[in-house]
């Protein structure tokens, strides 16, 4: 059995660039989340399992990147409903990514990771700080 869970943090974007099958050139969804392994599509349609896949993903900012869009290959790691049911999402694992590629990504998660901060309440009185 292989280990689908994924062993770097998922970093959440406020941007959802539009991810196609290189091969059709059909969407396949939007881009949610990204990692330098693999990243997580939000979809009309699913996608089986362990099916390997040709994908463009649009940038956007060319000037920023260089180029409009970025090609990798991955496999399709699971696939589940969305929260709205008609929706899918579908985790992707990345094969090998070149250093040009990894530098796109390094760069998508610093300018468009929706950053999350815990507000600092104060304590409430008779409630155990377990955190």
């Amino acid at each position: 059995m292989v280990d689908e869970r994924r062993k770097l943090l998922r970093k959440y974007l406020m941007v959802y660039s539009r991810v196609f099958d290189r091969d059709d050139g059909t969407i396949i969804g939007y881009l949610s989340d990204l990692s330098h392994e693999g990243a997580m599509i939000i979809s009309d349609d699913p996608l089986p399992q362990d099916k390997k896949i040709h994908l463009r993903f649009d940038l956007p900012d060319p000037n920023e990147f260089g180029t409009d869009h970025l090609n990798l290959d991955a496999r399709v790691a699971w696939c589940a409903p969305d929260v709205d049911p008609s929706f899918w999402n579908f985790g992707l694992q990345f094969f090998s990514t070149d250093p040009a590629a990894l530098k796109i990504i390094e760069r998508m998660i610093e300018m468009y990771e929706f950053k999350r901060e815990i507000p600092k309440y104060p304590p409430i009185p008779g409630v155990i700080d377990e955190f």
